[in-house]
């Protein structure tokens, strides 16, 4: 029987450090380690993954850029951001990347319904958008994950209420000129709190369908 989800609400956490947390974490997990969420919120920060090329960089010295792991370019993380950081065990849920994308994607698509807003994912462009009013499109939601001995770390941020300015000084994600948002903007009135919790809610629960299908499967190969 599979062990259920752990979560873990970390409060406001240093980048850096919850990256090397998050690394430690992934070297040691044995076969049987359950799976874990980390739900935590970041002092501002630029981080840079692992995609280098043709990035632009931050000409602000208030605000440290950080080299890390994780797959894609540039983004930013500050407060008013919730962030979920996702260390599973991909074969055991019989997972690859791809489907990993897509669930965390559809994870924030369905939570943004919930609140009356309409989002789309995009196949050649992890993360999750939606239109402006002005017809214009911004990105809410980024992703960025590593995969080392078939388990992923890093995860997922959502900008709630939060000071965008940061986001002008580079292209985010790698794409010049994209517009970004956040869910205060957009009408939903729920907090970062409530906003966290509801993700959390429906990661789990998605997570968990992951885990009973994966069980079945097991069964039945072995009835």
């Amino acid at each position: 029987m599979q062990q259920p989800l752990i979560i873990r609400r970390l409060g406001l956490t240093e980048f850096e450090s919850t990256c090397q947390a998050m690394q430690r974490f992934n070297a040691k997990r044995t076969p049987a380690a359950p799976d874990e969420l980390w739900l935590t919120e970041h002092p501002p920060v630029y981080s840079l993954g692992l995609n280098r090329r043709q990035v632009r960089l931050p000409q602000r010295a208030d605000i440290p850029t950080i080299l890390t792991d994780r797959g894609g370019k540039i983004t930013y993380h500050g407060p008013g951001q919730v962030v979920v950081y996702i260390l599973a065990d991909l074969q055991r849920s019989r997972l690859n990347i791809r489907r990993l994308v897509t669930l965390l994607e559809n994870a924030i698509i369905e939570l943004l319904a919930a609140h009356g807003v309409e989002a789309n994912a995009k196949q050649d462009a992890p993360g999750v958008y939606v239109q402006l009013a002005d017809a214009q499109e911004a990105k809410i939601a980024s992703l960025g994950l590593r995969v080392k001995n078939n388990c992923c770390y890093h995860g997922l941020s959502l900008n709630v209420d939060m000071d965008l300015s940061p986001f002008e000084a580079i292209d985010p994600c790698g794409y010049a000129g994209l517009k970004v948002t956040q869910t205060k903007d957009l009408g939903i009135a729920a907090d970062m709190r409530a906003i966290g919790e509801q993700l959390l809610q429906i990661l789990n629960a998605n997570f968990e369908q992951l885990r009973n299908s994966a069980m079945t499967d097991d069964m039945e190969k072995h009835d």
